[in-house]
């Protein structure tokens, strides 16, 4: 029976990429306007949030989201999330309102027409590049002193398909700490489902969301990192091994 779901897996793939170049191309001019100044970033992010639900839509999937606490609009945050699908920066980019910029591995600029873009507003780390990790902390700093928060999936990597939910890097906590910034956890519960690394794999339906509590970082130094990461982490595990008991 599954032999018959290849043909539509295949699809399925070739339509993501076809719906992430599309709205790329009809406002390719306007984006390229919005990316000559960084002070013109906001503009670029709704149009971002607009491509993020473009194709969210198209691939049939319905978000439903979840908030403990919503961010104040003139603030400055530090955004994680589990990571298990390239599905997670659309979804991020439709469950938070808050300009942020993304930190973010530096083959994704590889990607034709997405990847013009990506490494020309995110914030690209090589994470087999000790130089590289400290660039992300200088190129963060000089934007959250703009006013923008900062986005990082600080699994780092995509995990294994069999592990939940790996063990996290400590660069977004010790950002948060010396910036003194909240870290709001995220927990996306059905990416790995719905669109995952996995070729033959994926399918429509609903992308549960989970914003959870805001962590403070205020009085907090940069030995606190580890404790302020596993709090992080207990937080967006608890809540996937509960979407999955439903």
């Amino acid at each position: 029976m599954k032999i018959l779901k290849y043909p539509f897996w295949i699809l399925y793939r070739i339509w993501f990429y076809i719906l992430m170049a599309l709205p790329i191309l009809v406002m390719f001019p306007v984006l390229v306007i919005s990316i000559l100044k960084e002070e013109w970033y906001p503009y670029f992010f709704k149009m971002a949030q607009f491509w993020a639900k473009f194709i969210l839509i198209g691939m049939g999937f319905r978000w439903i989201i979840e908030r403990e606490q919503k961010p104040q609009p003139s603030k400055s945050y530090m955004f994680v999330a589990n990571h298990t699908s390239m599905a997670d920066i659309m979804l991020m980019l439709v469950s938070v309102k808050n300009p942020f910029v993304f930190v973010g591995k530096a083959e994704l600029a590889k990607i034709p027409l997405f990847g013009f873009f990506y490494k020309r507003t995110c914030i690209l780390v090589d994470r087999s590049s000790e130089k590289s990790r400290k660039a992300v902390f200088l190129r963060a700093q000089k934007r959250l002193k703009q006013g923008m928060s900062i986005c990082i999936f600080p699994e780092g990597g995509v995990p294994d398909e069999h592990i939940v939910l790996d063990e996290f890097k400590d660069g977004a906590f010790r950002l948060a700490i010396n910036h003194q910034i909240p870290i709001v956890p995220i927990t996306f519960g059905d990416n790995k489902d719905r669109f995952s690394y996995v070729f033959f794999s994926g399918g429509p339906g609903k992308m549960r969301v989970k914003v959870h509590q805001f962590l403070s970082t205020e009085g907090l130094i940069s030995k606190d990192a580890k404790a302020l990461n596993e709090q992080a982490r207990t937080l967006i595990l608890e809540q996937l091994l509960a979407y999955h008991k439903k």
